[in-house]
């Protein structure tokens, strides 16, 4: 179980907008960061200027095919590493068994947390 200390950290916790990078602890002056680079910035400045020009909602993704099929590759390796957890069950694994096909499922989990 997760302490509820480490769980209020892990909220705070802020990612760049467009990288998905964690961003770093500022001061609590002004506006928190979105991104972690001004790169990143003037990235997404032309992911909004593209849909605007495209007629799309303001909230809408674009992912270009080679994206979508990184992400889709992604989604079947944590689907794989977390019915490998459940056939463990099944089968009666031990605890350090569960323990590292758990931390599979959460090493995948955080390739995920990255879109681009």
């Amino acid at each position: 179980m997760i302490a509820p200390e480490r769980l209020k950290t892990r909220a705070d916790v802020r990612h760049c907008g467009w990288c998905g990078l964690r961003l770093p602890e500022d001061g609590k002056v002004g506006r928190p960061r979105r991104y972690c680079s001004q790169s990143c910035r003037q990235r997404a400045y032309e992911r909004r200027s593209a849909v605007q020009r495209g007629g799309l909602p303001e909230d809408a993704v674009v992912l270009s095919a080679a994206e979508l099929a990184d992400l889709q590759d992604r989604l079947f390796q944590l689907r794989c590493a977390a019915e490998d957890v459940a056939t463990a069950v099944d089968d009666g694994a031990g605890p350090l068994e569960l323990k590292n096909l758990a931390a599979a499922v959460v090493e995948n989990a955080h390739g995920l947390e990255r879109l681009r």
